[in-house]
């Protein structure tokens, strides 16, 4: 018998303790277009958006996935056979599991099949936004420089009519409406990232610079990059996730998504094409957002590789289960309140010490089974960006640097792919051929961090820093993790 999939036929089969979409779908059109459909985007800005369906709200404001890498033909594929349909599952500290049906994508392209039809659809008047979570290391940026890498996209910068990477496609199509008299639209990254939208906006005018500088010069005026801060932890869907889920839906769900049940979204209010209500979809508008990015990226982001590291070198697999190590527990503690939160500005309507409270909640919410190798996922981009602007900020101020430093050592010894018992861990990291040559030099020169401009930035520069990473990794190599972690908890 063939499998039966989650679509609008099946709706009156569903467990009535699941949520529908109460609204009907036939009449919302695409307004959004997405870059980067997974599980994160699907548990906040989607589900943002199907909140003010459910309203009544913001029809013509519908979106539009659409994937540019080979791995997105999954997605296609599901989203092709689900009519964009697909489970949102929050996971209480509890153990109660929320089910929720989100109808609020409405189409899903695949730039691969057929590049100029995503290219058209953006040249039309209904894409206003264009929304991008295609990751930390997705905006092409050089560490070392801070500067757009235009090699990485020169066969996009010679055949603009074929794309392949985000930038050759939305620029060209920013170039068409120039072309045609039309406005342009505004390009809003979701991304964990400082500032994301003034990174956006370099990344994008500088692909267009080297195509035509007064396109660049066009965008500049025709396009808005505002920044944002998203905050909810989004584990893997496992098989598991997808058995439970199917078998509740009593149909497939081929690609559900489970989330925490916190959800924040901060969103500086700066839409060249208008917007739908955001702040009816409990988003946060705001003229600036920095200092919201600045507590996440630090405090959450930051925390999340504080324990990624030293909880696979103890050989934990789960997030909630090296947060039941109370020796990680305040590690983690250590390095927000010693360091991290007085590198943070004053924050509204906001208690730092509530937040990370609730961090550490959070973070032992053992329902969501968030994984350590998923925070570990990319760790050279993760620290570069989360953890070394606080090691930063207070080297500025020759304040001490033990705790975010010691982030840097674990991660560079977690590198070597040994846990501490000695078992393998797989390193899945874009800069793996750098990491293997940090470690290698490692293990003949104590000061072998100097060189890393790469994957530590300027920081490496520092007298201060390398002597600070020396004595922890070397501690790491003579006394292990544990003892390591609980000589840094001691120090003042």
């Amino acid at each position: 018998m063939a499998e039966v999939t989650l679509n609008p036929a099946v709706f009156s089969k569903i467990s009535k303790d699941v949520k529908l979409p109460a609204y009907d779908r036939s009449k919302v059109r695409s307004g959004i277009f997405h870059f980067g459909v997974g599980g994160f985007h699907r548990a906040h800005q989607a589900l943002v958006m199907d909140n003010l369906f459910s309203q009544g709200l913001a029809e013509n404001w519908g979106i539009c996935g659409i994937g540019i890498l080979n791995q997105d033909k999954m997605m296609r594929d599901v989203m092709q056979k689900q009519q964009c349909l697909y489970t949102l599952v929050e996971k209480e500290t509890s153990g109660k599991l929320n089910y929720r049906i989100i109808g609020s994508m409405v189409e899903y392209l695949f730039a691969p099949d057929d590049v100029n039809v995503v290219i058209e659809r953006l040249t039309q008047p209904e894409a206003r936004i264009v929304s991008l979570t295609i990751t930390e290391g997705g905006y092409n940026v050089n560490p070392a420089t801070g500067e757009f890498d235009l090699d990485v996209v020169k066969d996009d910068i010679k055949n603009l009519g074929q794309p392949k990477s985000v930038f050759g496609i939305v620029v060209e199509a920013l170039r068409r409406r120039k072309e045609r008299g039309l406005k342009g639209f505004t390009i809003m990254s979701c991304d964990n990232l400082q500032e994301n939208g003034h990174v956006a906006r370099k990344s994008f005018l500088a692909f267009a610079t080297a195509v035509d500088a007064s396109l660049a010069k066009w965008m500049d005026e025709n396009v808005t990059f505002p920044n944002s801060m998203v905050d909810r932890i989004t584990p893997v869907t496992t098989s598991a996730d997808r058995k439970t889920i199917s078998e509740k839906l009593g149909v497939t769900d081929l690609w559900p998504v489970v989330c925490e049940p916190f959800l924040q979204w901060v969103l500086e209010d700066k839409f060249v094409a208008g917007r739908p209500p955001f702040e009816k979809g409990s988003v946060q508008l705001v003229p600036d957002v920095e200092p919201y990015e600045l507590m996440k990226l630090r405090l959450l982001n930051a925390g999340h590789q504080a324990i990624a590291y030293v909880g696979l070198l103890l050989d934990y697999e789960f997030v909630h289960d090296a947060m039941q190590d109370s020796l990680i527990v305040k590690y983690l503690q250590a390095y927000m309140d010693r360091e991290a939160t007085h590198t943070l500005k004053p924050l509204p309507g906001i208690d730092v010490s509530d937040y990370k409270a609730q961090l550490v909640e959070r973070f032992q919410n053992s329902y969501v089974r968030d994984t350590l190798a998923r925070l570990a996922v990319d760790g050279s981009d993760r620290i570069l960006k989360f953890v070394l602007p606080v090691i930063q900020h207070r080297l500025a101020k020759k304040e001490p640097i033990w705790m975010g430093v010691a982030i840097v050592a674990t991660f560079a010894f977690y590198a070597n792919g040994k846990t501490d018992s000695g078992k393998s861990i797989e390193i899945v990291d874009r800069n793996s051929d750098k990491l293997k040559a940090l470690t290698d030099k490692l293990r003949v020169d104590e000061k072998g961090i100097k060189s890393q401009h790469t994957l530590f930035g300027d920081s490496v520069d520092n007298a201060a820093f390398v002597d600070t990473f020396n004595e922890i990794y070397k501690k790491l190599q003579t006394v292990g993790t544990s003892k390591t972690i609980e000589w840094l908890i001691q120090k003042n």
